[in-house]
């Protein structure tokens, strides 16, 4: 009987590339993506944006909750959430039993040269300098982003596709070391 391998979770700013990457390392290992994001505006038919615009950081936060429970119900597979969703404790609990965690690392400049132009960002929503106010994020996130991850990738020179062989190659030497226990 095959063994179930361990859930992957990918954590980070906006940006790093969480979605992209999941998919490509889910599609490659031959494992389901969620993205918890994608997952709260299927059930709300609204976008992040909306929401947070409607019914507030609170019940968006709750409604994360309930996502990263969902997602991880079934192990193995290759998950990604929102940039704040580590910030809550009891989300980082339940993302650590779950599986690895694979934080996407990069620098405020590149961040906001990914979002150049993304305009559906709440907490972006109103910044004259995007680099700034990401930079001022990163100094609240950024420990919590270091600690919650297994490991740390940065993604500043990769595309995806490189940042994905990274994950995987860092996932197979991880789990390989697990099972030699």
């Amino acid at each position: 009987m095959r063994q179930i391998q361990p859930t992957i979770v990918v954590i980070g700013f906006m940006g790093a590339g969480k979605t992209s990457v999941g998919r490509l390392v889910a599609r490659a290992l031959g494992r389901e993506f969620i993205d918890t994001d994608l997952m709260i505006e299927r059930a709300t038919r609204m976008t992040i944006s909306e929401l947070f615009q409607r019914e507030g950081e609170l019940s968006f936060r709750r409604r994360e909750m309930a996502a990263i429970d969902r997602a991880i119900s079934v192990p193995g597979r290759v998950v990604a959430v929102g940039g704040g969703a580590v910030l809550s404790a009891e989300n980082r609990t339940a993302l650590k039993q779950a599986g690895l965690l694979v934080y996407l690392r990069a620098t405020p400049e590149t961040l906001a040269g990914r979002l150049t132009g993304v305009n559906d960002r709440p907490l972006l929503k109103d910044a004259t300098d995007r680099a700034g106010r990401i930079r001022d994020l990163l100094v609240a996130r950024g420990p919590i982003y270091e600690t919650a991850g297994d490991v740390a990738i940065d993604t500043d020179r990769n595309n995806v596709e490189q940042v994905a062989v990274e994950v995987m190659d860092w996932y197979r030497r991880r789990v390989g070391a697990m099972a030699g226990r």
